[in-house]
């Protein structure tokens, strides 16, 4: 290396930079390069003397402008004390050594750091960082310090003139809705908003009745409009999301309570907008995050029909040349079959969930999506964005650094991708031989397709509410029957777990209301079931008759805490299958089990083993009884994680059982598509998991890629901690030892 060259070019590159953030990426770039060092990184002062990692090559671009050292700590902080350079072959023994969390920097021994002093005060310090254990040489130092005192002269005298620019960056974080990577422009997407509709008297009803039935015929029309320019050749999920739209316009009850509403003397947009907020308030009222999730579509028909009666575009056709990003409030499905599907790199949506309409548009067109993020404040129409639906989060504004990462993370994508459609066929088997079946989890009969599409081997959870929500009385039995016989034909041979009506407390049906103060705690699950006999024995019918003799019908009972609510359905059971076979059905009698989500199910288990033919856990319920957390709560949503000690070791303990009494033992929940959660859950034998269909390719690699033995191991490890946080970390740095760190979207 020729020093004195190097530093002028770095020096000059540095003066011409046309700001500070582009000077410190071009420092760490430059000094990168020129020693051929694998990290360089600049920290920069703060007001309060901690220091901020302000740019790097090498470490995690995530931790650039986010991660911070307190004052005076680690080896940066005594750099910063001593103005003196650190010169260490082996980092790690140093006593004043400080890993800086999320930065991945524990892979690399060696540390140099040079402060960068400026009129007698530490604006700065520059490192440099080695895999190799070894100290910096002679010739590097003296390079390293004539150049750091070249650019504490060139950068701005006031660090946080610096930490202002980087700060123009934007981390935004929400929930996953759609996996993958997408680097784009911001569109914003206006809509009309039905909710600020005023109440005003309705001067000509039968005109407004009209208007309003025109409405629904135009409404429909478009929405064919846009299936259709999404392409001809459309999975099925989408297909069935277009369907549910239609069939929403067609039901009788939404279109009676609009005309009814006109009746009583309300304009047509109030109409609409009382009817709109009735029903989304039923479902945002319940627990179960897939019901609730339907209010979203009674929201986009609500606001489309407003937008059509003022004749305004829901959404005017995108032509963009660029690589687009929606970002909206509620990115609907008119906002994307406006844009140019080559063009579409990812959603944004301020609200919304992984399991709104909006996400299952994304998940089958493969356009990453994020989802309930929050109002974002000070975005603009062209802004550069990166969104990461792996992770759940979008970066505004990235730097140079970040975006290259997150290309690369693409490609890696791209990869991952391929591989795992290779994976569709082949069975969950660990490396040891262990075979561990993959279910899917399904309500609607549109979620049929993608199971299948994505090798799942069943449905490990039929949740048979929504017949009943979207029906305006209870439907009959030959309407269930109906039903259920599609979801059994279409997993042939394969098992399909039908929970029985999870209704009440908190999920009222429209035509059942039910008020309770404590509705999670309340009459629900089997115990609304029970109240209500009769209702529970004609499904009870209805699922024997779909199932005949031909399908693999498993029966699952929801929220059971006492032996005699077994016993009672039991016997409900039998007289139903005598029932039907003395009317000339050719019946058998079906497995029957628990979900295990009231804790006080778990010491039962031994007692109830003689009267159950299997057990599923519903991890979602069984972790918040446990820890006492509404994970839906914003206020102590942070605190809730599966992970927790408690949760892992009653589910040990429900294992246990299990093997004790020779029990089939599945779960479901969140926990099953959890990556490090699965390496828990198959450590402890649990060898049926069930969970969106999406994830199925994702967990199947994991566990092609390790071994049972191995699971155990660290299955025994992570119950052994004290902190959920421990073990999230210590399980993920074991993905990534083993090379699947890119399920966490980090590799």
């Amino acid at each position: 290396m020729n020093s004195l060259l190097e530093l002028t070019r770095i020096v000059q590159a540095v003066a011409q930079a046309p700001g500070s953030r582009e000077q410190v990426e071009l420092i760490v770039e430059s000094i990168q390069r020129a020693i051929n060092i694998d990290v360089c990184s600049l920290y920069i002062s703060q007001p309060d003397a901690s220091m901020l990692l302000a740019a790097s090559q090498g470490l995690n671009p995530l931790a650039v402008g986010k991660s911070l050292l307190p004052q005076g700590t680690g080896l940066v902080g005594r750099a910063a004390r001593s103005r003196h350079p650190i010169n260490i072959a082996d980092a790690v023994s140093h006593p004043d050594f400080l890993y800086l969390e999320g930065t991945h920097e524990e892979q690399f021994r060696s540390f140099c750091g040079i402060p960068l002093v400026r009129s007698g005060s530490v604006i700065g310090v520059l490192v440099v960082q080695s895999r190799e254990g070894r100290l910096m040489s002679e010739e590097e130092m003296a390079f390293l310090v004539t150049l750091s005192a070249q650019l504490a002269l060139l950068l701005p005298a006031d660090p946080q003139v610096i930490t202002n620019k980087l700060s123009a960056t934007q981390r935004i974080y929400g929930v996953k809705g759609a996996p993958g990577i997408g680097i784009g422009k911001v569109w914003i997407c206006d809509q009309d908003d039905l909710y600020s509709v005023a109440d005003k008297t309705c001067e000509d009803i039968d005109l407004a009745l009209t208007q309003w039935y025109q409405l629904l015929a135009q409404v429909a029309d478009e929405i064919e409009q846009e299936r259709r320019a999404l392409g001809a050749e459309l999975s099925d999920s989408v297909v069935s999301v277009f369907s549910a739209y239609q069939l929403l316009l067609a039901d009788h009850k939404l279109r009676d309570s609009v005309a009814n509403n006109i009746r009583d003397g309300l304009w047509l947009p109030a109409a609409l907008r009382k009817t709109v907020q009735h029903f989304s308030e039923i479902f945002l009222a319940m627990e179960d995050p897939y019901l609730r999730a339907r209010h979203e579509d009674i929201y986009y028909l609500g606001n489309k029909l407003y937008s059509a009666w003022t004749g305004h575009d829901a959404a005017p056709i995108l032509n963009a040349s660029w690589p687009v990003i929606l970002v909206g409030k509620k990115v609907s499905v008119s906002d994307i079959a406006a844009c140019d599907t080559e063009r579409l790199q990812g959603i944004v949506c301020f609200e919304g969930s992984s399991l709104s309409h909006t996400a299952v548009l994304a998940n089958a067109l493969g356009v990453p999506a994020v989802m309930g993020t929050g109002k974002i404040k000070n975005i603009y129409d062209g802004d550069p964005i990166i969104i990461d639906g792996n992770a759940g989060q979008a970066i505004l504004r990235p730097p140079m650094s970040v975006k290259r990462e997150f290309r690369r993370l693409k490609k890696a994508e791209q990869t991952l991708q391929g591989e795992l459609g290779e994976l569709v066929d082949l069975p969950a088997t660990t490396t040891d031989g262990q075979r561990i079946r993959l279910l899917a989890n399904t309500g609607l009969l549109a979620d049929i397709s993608p199971g299948i599409a994505n090798g799942a081997e069943g449905v490990g959870l039929y949740r048979t509410e929504m017949p009943f929500m979207i029906s305006e009385t209870f439907p009959s039995e030959d309407d269930q029957e109906a039903i259920y016989r599609q979801v059994l034909s279409a997993y042939h041979g394969k098992p399909v777990y039908m929970r029985i009506l999870d209704i009440g407390g908190d999920k009222p049906l429209p035509y059942f209301p039910i008020e309770e103060e404590n509705p999670a705690l309340g009459w629900r699950g089997i115990r609304f079931c029970l109240d209500n006999s009769s209702l529970l024995m004609t499904q009870i019918r209805a699922m024997l008759r779909a199932a005949g003799d031909a399908y693999d019908l498993r029966i699952l009972l929801p929220m059971v805490g006492n032996t005699w609510e077994i016993d009672s359905f039991r016997s409900l059971l039998s007289d139903a299958i005598q029932q039907l076979s003395d009317e000339g059905f050719a019946i058998r009698r079906p497995p029957m089990g628990i979900m295990v989500e009231v804790p006080s199910a778990i010491s039962m288990l031994s007692t109830w083993a003689s009267r159950l033919d299997f057990i599923s856990i519903g991890s979602n319920d069984l972790s918040q009884y446990l820890l006492a957390l509404d994970r839906n709560n914003p206020r102590v949503a942070a605190a809730y994680d599966h992970l927790h000690p408690a949760v892992l070791r009653e589910l040990a303990r429900i294992a246990e059982h299990a093997r004790q009494n020779e029990l089939a033992l599945s779960l479901c929940g969140e926990m099953a598509s959890d990556p490090a959660a699965v390496i828990v859950l198959a450590g402890l034998g649990i060898r049926t998991l069930s969970m969106s269909a999406s994830k199925i390719p994702r967990i199947k690699w994991l566990l092609r890629s390790i071994s049972a033995r191995d699971a155990e191991q660290l299955a025994e490890k992570a119950l052994a901690m004290e902190h959920a946080f421990s073990i999230r970390d210590f399980l993920q740095a074991e993905l990534r030892t083993r090379g699947l760190g890119r399920l966490l979207g980090s590799e």
